[in-house]
């Protein structure tokens, strides 16, 4: 096998970026272009329109292929989920967890009422985050996949870069071949010799016709070469989106959930030792003694309830991670966006050239 055959990724991006030159002088010293240089019979016009016509068709076909990657991608779908999550977000009310204002025995008429209300709200309000959490995991893994889309297609298409710049170094050599043999040819045929003219003029079509053949695979390989670095942002930008939805979704929303469950069992605890407070004011004088007891105990009762182990403001903050996640998540994507659009019609207009240079030629 070939050396040039088995070129790994990270060789693959030094080799397009700084080695192209490098590149071609090794591939003239290369037995096997050397090979397939003397393979075209440049007396054979069919065949010499056709060298390598497969390569080439196949670069056309890829581009269709990532334009179709481009266009199935479902990032346009995450913004709905993103607006979903913020409308979400946006019914939590800090002011639900605060202290109740006025007299406690005001509140505790409407207590059970409040916090009843209260734990609807937010179990409901948990349900429908859950359900977006799942999506947005779902997301997540939709995004790994597409990366490594993107990282399979990268590698095929330098291996289509690779096998276009081989036709074209034999091709050149091909020409340098025949183009030597010109000299002789045109002091041959300057003697008169109708047959020597003959020949000198099909070789001069021939050249001609493979110089314009390498002219057009030279274009096929230019659609290669520039689809590399659109592969490559269409990659960063997922792994940033990626890294984005693991750190403010993915990691954040279990958090504020665990943190409303606990704030909601606060204010339950909280309520049942305001009621334990409330009922020893009335108990009868007779058990004054013991109701001291009790009160004593509802106090450090109420002292121990009114501490909730994950406080407001770390739900605040979770909160607000999560709100400036979706932010940046939502900029990301509209850049994301905005790269795959101009790949879109950069391939598109590479791929019309192409089209119509190859339909002229032909």
């Amino acid at each position: 096998m070939n050396e040039l055959d088995i070129i790994k990724p990270d060789q693959a991006e030094e080799i397009l970026e700084n080695g192209q030159s490098a590149l071609k002088e090794k591939l003239k010293k290369d037995p096997n272009i050397q090979k397939l240089a003397e393979q075209i019979d440049h007396r054979d016009q069919v065949a010499i329109l056709e060298y390598g016509r497969k390569p080439a068709n196949e670069i056309s076909a890829f581009s269709g292929k990532i334009l179709d990657t481009i266009k199935s991608s479902s990032m346009e779908e995450s913004s709905a989920l993103l607006k979903h999550l913020g409308r979400i977000m946006d019914r939590f009310d800090p002011k639900d967890f605060a202290e109740p204002k006025g007299f406690v025995s005001k509140w505790f008429s409407k207590g059970q009422k409040m916090v009843e209300k209260l734990m609807s709200k937010y179990q409901t309000m948990g349900s429908e985050i859950d359900k977006v959490y799942v999506e947005i995991v779902k997301y997540e893994d939709e995004m790994k996949r597409s990366t490594t889309t993107l990282e399979q297609l990268y590698e095929q298409n330098f291996q289509y870069y690779l096998e276009l710049e081989k036709h074209i170094t034999a091709g050149e050599l091909k020409l340098e071949e025949l183009k030597g043999k010109l000299p002789e040819m045109e002091r041959q045929a300057a003697t008169g010799d109708q047959l020597k003219g003959m020949e000198l003029d099909s070789m001069k079509n021939a050249v001609e016709l493979m110089e314009q053949r390498v002219y057009d695979l030279e274009l096929a390989k230019q659609v290669a070469y520039q689809s590399a670095p659109q592969i490559r942002l269409l990659q960063r930008g997922n792994t940033k989106l990626i890294g984005k939805i693991n750190s403010a979704f993915v990691t954040t929303i279990p958090i504020f959930k665990t943190g409303l469950i606990n704030a909601i069992a606060a204010k339950r605890q909280k309520l049942v030792a305001d009621s334990m407070n409330e009922l020893e004011k009335r108990t009868n004088e007779m058990l004054i003694k013991n109701a001291q007891n009790i009160s004593r105990q509802s106090v450090d009762i109420a002292r121990m309830a009114g501490s909730p182990s994950i406080k407001i403001e770390t739900i605040e903050e979770t909160w607000n991670i999560i709100l400036r996640g979706m932010q940046e998540t939502k900029a990301i994507e509209d850049d994301n966006k905005r790269i795959r659009d101009e790949g879109r019609v950069r391939l598109e207009q590479l791929q019309d050239n192409f089209d119509k240079i190859k339909s002229g030629r032909n």
